[in-house]
């Protein structure tokens, strides 16, 4: 984030978006400045972690927060997110409105709203990224939340499918370094090797991954030809997962270990599924019993008959349909429905009534004198 930029400049989204939204913009974005698509243009690279870095802050409801809260205090120094309870411009604190002589505050000393200390704050939403320079161990790889859609008879009786991530990990030809083979590494001139730099106005500072190294505090002589010098690459990892028996709509399940690979000879992320179940052709689902509409024409559900339904594994039941069966009467045949842990559902049968839309001359009167004989009119 650059002086005078805030995180919602930096996304190109007004600070009243939803984060629907805000997620939108920034997968637009990513996919547009994202280095594996840009890999001879070295600024979409800076752009990119840029991006990043904002989406890291807004993207989180409870980052985004706190973050808000900076903003309406005026202790971003530049940005304009309200009136700040101090100095401001002109005021005896110097013609900044930072501390006199343009020195740096120590957030610490306040306490706002019963939020604690500025420095808790700011370590809360800019910690991971003030580190970024002085870590080099080990790192988890990313998290990856995944919708996968299944058919519904997959999600009722459980079955293993194959899915495809996409997922960042760290490039396996730099390692991260972002050097090309052979290349060396210098100390970084944009922060000296700190890997971070600050921004902010007024005596104001905050920290942020040096956009020339990318944090790491050195760069290449020659930057890596698989990354472009990111460190990082996009890549498709295949997962088989189990769906469990009995899923629905919303139903999450966390793959230890399934997700990025980690940084540095860190362990791996995890993978995050949500579910989402197909509808069915035939069948409907009212929480474990399993609907399974049966079409019968008339003489069927006037004198009764037995009809075959297929049930949810692929076995045929006959059922028996009564004499003068009602519309919306459902028909139930224990445990045929959806198996889950130690609860079993139901089949309902529920019969649908066809009336023929053509009737020869022999067949009208026939339902003419029938209807004469029931009392019925026509």
């Amino acid at each position: 984030m650059a002086n005078g930029k805030d995180y919602y400049a930096v996304l190109g989204v007004s600070p009243t978006a939803t984060q629907d939204e805000v997620k939108k913009q920034y997968r637009r974005l990513a996919k547009q400045y994202h280095p594996d698509a840009n890999k001879n243009d070295p600024k979409s690279a800076e752009r990119f972690k840029e991006i990043s870095e904002a989406y890291g802050v807004i993207g989180d409801v409870e980052k985004r927060k706190q973050y808000d809260e900076m903003r309406r205090l005026g202790a971003l120094g530049g940005f304009s997110g309200g009136s700040a309870r101090g100095p401001r411009p002109g005021g005896p604190a110097g013609p900044t409105g930072g501390a006199p002589g343009g020195a740096q505050f120590d957030f610490t000393q306040f306490d706002i709203g019963g939020l604690g200390g500025f420095g808790d704050i700011f370590s809360s939403i800019f910690g991971s990224q003030q580190r970024a320079g002085a870590r080099r161990g080990p790192e988890q790889g990313q998290t990856v939340e995944l919708t996968v859609d299944v058919p519904f008879r997959v999600a009722a009786l459980g079955e293993k499918i194959n899915v495809e991530l996409e997922v960042t990990e760290e490039c396996q030809t730099c390692h991260g370094n972002g050097a090309a083979p052979g290349a060396t590494l210098k100390t970084c001139p944009e922060c000296n090797g700190r890997g971070t730099i600050s921004f902010g106005q007024g005596g104001f500072a905050v920290n942020r991954p040096c956009p020339m190294c990318m944090g790491r505090g050195q760069v290449p002589s020659e930057p890596c030809p698989t990354c472009g010098g990111v460190g990082e690459v996009r890549t498709k990892k295949p997962v088989r997962i189990t769906v469990p028996a009995g899923t629905d709509t919303g139903s999450r399940v966390r793959l230890k270990g399934q997700g990025g690979r980690g940084a540095h000879g860190g362990p791996p992320g995890d993978l995050v599924i949500t579910f989402n179940v197909e509808p069915d052709r035939f069948y409907k689902r009212e929480g474990l019993d399993v609907i399974a509409p049966v079409p019968v024409n008339i003489a069927q559900a006037t004198l009764g008959s037995k009809v075959a339904v297929k049930a949810l594994d692929g076995t045929k039941i006959q059922v028996r349909i009564p004499a003068g069966i009602q519309p919306g009467k459902r028909i139930r045949v224990p445990g045929k429905g959806i198996v889950k842990g130690d609860k079993r559902g139901d089949l309902l049968v529920a019969p649908t009534i066809t009336v023929p839309q053509h009737l020869s001359d022999e067949q009208q009167q026939t339902m003419k004198e029938l209807a004469e004989k029931l009392g019925l009119k026509h």
